[in-house]
C-alpha cells in the first residue's frame, strides 16, 4: 500500500492538532501481512451506477439531517492557527443538500454532538475540549442557544470532553450520559434531573490517561446496561508500541472498573458494541491500531489494524480476529442494514485504505467476509455513519472524507453502495471532521 505524501500545510495542522484538540499518529507505509478470507478488494468506482441498477431518488426534503463536529485551522499571518470549535449542518430541502454553522470560541474542537431529549425537552448536546465543556443548545427564534452543563479543568495538560454515549442505564427512564475525558482518565455519568441540569457521577479517574471512547450494551444479556471504555497511554505521534485496553463499567449494579480486553502493547481508539451478527446478545468489537516500526522513510506498518470480537464469555486476552486491514489507522465502526434485507453489516472506515463493508460468515466467531467499497475515501479519522434518514427501512453511508475535503453519501442500489457527494468545502480551510451524527431538521439553526 502507498501512502500519499502529505503536503507541508497539512503537516502543519496535524502537528498543531496534536497540541490543540488531541490528535495523534504519524501514519506510515504498510508492509504485507496476512489477511481473513476476502469477498472482494477490489471495488466498482462506486460514483456510477451499473446499467441493470437504478440508485433510489432522495426525496425533494428529509425528516433528518447531519451535524458534523470540527476542529478547524484558520489563517494568521499565513500560518494555520486553531479557529473556534465549529459544528456544521447538513440537511436536504426544496431538492438541495444545504448547510448551516455553530461556533464555539471558548474551545478549540468539537469532538461530539448529538440529539439529546431530556427532561425539560430536545437539545443537541455538545462535547468540546480546551476548554472540556459539555453544553446543550435550544433551538429558538434566535438560533441554537447553549447552556454549560458541565465545565471542569482535569488537572493535566490537557481538559478535553473527547465521547459520549446515551441510555437508560439505571432503568428509570431517563436519557443518562456517560462521558469519556481526556487525560486523567476520568469517566463520569451525567444523570438528568427534573428540574434540569445534570448530577455528575465520576466512574473513574487515572493519571496521564486519555479515554478516547464510550459504547453502552449488555453482552451477558441479564437486562442490565453495561458501560465500555478505552483508555490507553497519552498519544503518541510516531506510532510506537501503546499499552491500551477496554474495560466496563456497570453503574446500576456499582460495579468499578474492569478489563475486559488486554490489547498488551497495542491499543484502541474505536470500539462498537452491537448485535451485528444478529442472534439476539450484543457483541464488542475492538478496532486494533496498527504498530509502526523505524523512522523517517523507512518507517514501515509491521502490525496491521485488526478488527477483534468479544462475546460476554471472551477472555481478555483472547479477542478473535474477524478481519485486517493493511493499514495504521481505522477510527470508525458503524453498523446498520445497508441492503434491508433485515441482516447487520459493519462499516469500517480506516486512514487511507478506504472504506469497508464486512460481513458475518457462517461462523461469526471467526473470519468475517470483507468487500471494498470505496478505495478513494480517506481521512485520520474518516468519520462515518449508517443512518437511515430518509426513514425508507435502508440504511445509508455517511462519510466525511476530509483528504477530499467531501461528505458522501452511499446507498443501496439493489448490488452495491452508490457514492454521491452531498458536501464540498468550498474554500481552503483544514478540519478535522470528529464525529458526525443524525439530528431531526427542527434542530438545525
Amino acid at each position: 500500500m502507498h501512502i500519499r505524501p502529505v503536503a507541508t500545510a497539512i503537516f502543519v495542522f496535524l502537528v498543531c492538532i496534536v497540541a490543540a484538540c488531541g490528535a495523534d499518529e504519524k501514519p506510515a507505509p504498510a508492509a504485507p501481512a496476512p489477511e481473513p478470507a476476502i469477498v472482494s478488494d477490489s471495488a466498482p468506482d462506486p460514483s456510477t451506477t451499473p446499467a441493470d441498477a437504478a440508485t433510489p431518488a432522495t426525496p425533494d426534503s428529509l425528516p433528518k439531517g447531519l451535524v458534523l463536529a470540527l476542529a478547524q485551522f484558520v489563517k494568521k499571518e499565513g500560518a494555520p492557527v486553531p479557529g473556534p470549535a465549529r459544528l456544521e449542518f447538513v440537511y436536504r430541502k426544496d431538492g438541495k443538500w444545504q448547510t448551516s454553522f455553530v461556533e464555539d470560541d471558548q474551545s478549540n474542537v468539537f469532538h461530539k454532538a448529538f440529539y439529546y431529549e431530556g427532561p425539560v425537552g430536545p437539545r443537541l448536546m455538545t462535547l468540546a475540549g480546551t476548554a472540556a465543556t459539555v453544553k446543550t443548545w435550544e433551538a429558538t427564534d434566535a438560533g441554537l442557544e447553549p447552556t454549560t452543563e458541565w465545565e471542569q479543568d482535569f488537572g493535566g495538560k490537557w481538559s478535553r470532553m473527547r465521547d459520549a454515549e446515551v441510555a437508560d442505564l439505571y432503568g428509570d427512564g431517563e436519557a443518562t450520559v456517560v462521558v469519556a475525558t481526556h487525560d486523567q482518565g476520568v469517566v463520569v455519568v451525567l444523570r438528568p434531573k427534573a428540574e434540569g441540569g445534570f448530577d455528575v457521577v465520576q466512574l473513574d479517574e487515572k493519571p496521564d490517561t486519555f479515554v478516547h471512547e464510550i459504547e453502552i450494551g449488555d453482552l451477558d444479556a441479564d437486562g442490565i446496561l453495561e458501560v465500555y471504555a478505552t483508555p490507553s497511554d497519552p498519544n503518541r505521534m510516531d506510532g510506537t508500541r501503546q499499552h491500551g485496553e477496554v474495560v466496563r463499567y456497570v453503574p446500576k449494579k456499582g460495579e468499578g472498573r474492569v478489563v475486559v480486553a488486554d490489547l498488551g502493547d497495542r491499543h484502541a481508539k474505536e470500539i462498537l458494541v452491537d448485535d451485528v451478527d444478529g442472534d439476539g446478545r450484543d457483541e464488542l468489537y475492538v478496532s486494533v491500531e496498527g504498530h509502526l516500526e523505524g523512522k523517517g522513510a523507512n518507517k514501515r506498518l509491521v502490525d496491521p489494524v485488526e478488527i477483534l470480537r468479544y462475546d460476554a464469555d471472551t477472555a481478555a486476552d483472547a479477542g478473535v480476529v474477524i478481519g485486517t486491514l493493511q493499514d495504521s489507522l481505522s477510527r470508525f465502526l458503524t453498523a446498520g442494514d445497508i441492503d434491508g434485507d433485515g441482516k447487520k453489516e459493519l462499516v469500517v472506515a480506516a486512514f487511507s485504505s478506504g472504506l469497508w463493508l464486512f460481513r458475518p460468515g457462517e461462523d461469526p466467531k471467526g473470519s468475517w467476509q470483507r468487500e471494498l467499497i470505496d478505495k478513494d475515501s480517506a481521512g485520520f479519522e474518516h468519520a462515518s455513519i449508517l443512518s437511515d434518514l430518509d426513514g425508507d427501512g435502508v440504511d445509508e453511508l455517511y462519510v466525511a472524507s476530509d483528504r477530499h475535503k467531501e461528505l458522501r453519501r452511499y446507498v443501496w442500489n439493489g448490488s452495491r453502495l452508490v457514492r454521491e457527494v452531498i458536501y464540498t468545502r468550498p474554500d481552503d480551510r483544514s478540519v478535522f471532521t470528529w464525529n458526525l451524527m443524525p439530528v431531526p431538521v427542527e434542530i438545525i439553526p
